[in-house]
């Protein structure tokens, strides 16, 4: 495994997109301890993913600040983890209001050391030539904008940090895209995009930017409302958070401009 990190690291170096997937697991105890102290941003903590992504950062002692819409979900998530953690509500639409989190964590944490966007949102289902443009507005907003601001506001904290990780929640329809779903995957692409640009300005700096592409997810509490239903082809919320737990630890930080791919039976 070394040597392929090795070569990883001089490909990701060289061409952040195209380094190969390393193989990656859930994390030991001493791999997890890396996070431990570590301030993690998580933007849209309040969405579907978001309990399990802060269930599972908050086994590895890493400092959480959590934004979402409303603050109150936040708080009565925290609670039920029972952990301190940072919570805001924060319109991530609004470039400013992007900005003034991130210093405003950096300044009452001592700095941010990793921004996951798990931002998410779906229109589709129409024919493409019946698609309406406003399918297109709302998920370029959602998609995009937000990722562009925290981008624009997180990047030089990140920087800073000298170990900073960032990663975003993608879909298989950014590479494989389906007309029913055209703007909704095109929005995703653009998203990658953006990120896998991101990772080429973190070229040599100890900043990492990756991708975790999923099917459709299903939460624990999906599970759990709907036990007879089958989510075989669904992705696990847990896995995705176990994912995202790993590209913020030290064991991937050859990993950069890399989609990891989350797809198949539960």
């Amino acid at each position: 495994m070394g040597d392929d990190r090795d070569v990883a690291y001089v490909l990701a170096e060289r061409h952040p997109s195209r380094v190969p997937v390393l193989a990656w697991r859930s994390m030991s105890a001493d791999e997890s301890r890396s996070l431990e102290g570590r301030v993690v941003a998580i933007a849209g903590a309040g969405g579907n993913l978001g309990p399990a992504v802060v269930r599972r950062f908050a086994t590895t002692g890493a400092r959480l600040a959590l934004a979402g819409r409303d603050a109150e979900p936040l708080d009565a998530l925290v609670a039920e983890v029972g952990i301190d953690a940072d919570t805001a509500s924060v319109d991530l639409l609004d470039a400013s209001a992007a900005h003034t989190w991130a210093d405003g964590i950096a300044e009452r944490l001592g700095g941010v050391d990793a921004l996951l966007h798990l931002v998410g949102g779906w229109r589709g289902g129409s024919p493409i030539e019946e698609s309406p443009p406003e399918d297109w507005d709302f998920l370029a907003s959602l998609l995009i904008d937000t990722l562009q601001h925290v981008t624009h506001a997180f990047a030089p904290h990140l920087l800073a940090s000298g170990r900073g990780r960032f990663a975003i929640v993608s879909a298989a329809q950014a590479q494989a895209p389906t007309h029913t779903n055209a703007a909704y995957a095109a929005a995703k692409a653009a998203a990658e995009a953006w990120t896998l640009a991101l990772a080429h300005r973190f070229v040599g700096t100890g900043a990492t930017a990756n991708i975790v592409v999923v099917g459709s997810i299903v939460s624990p509490e999906m599970r759990a409302a709907d036990p007879d239903k089958d989510f075989s082809t669904f992705t696990p919320a847990e896995s995705i958070a176990e994912a995202l737990a790993y590209l913020c630890s030290d064991a991937a930080a050859p990993m950069n401009g890399q989609r990891l791919t989350l797809r198949g039976a539960v």
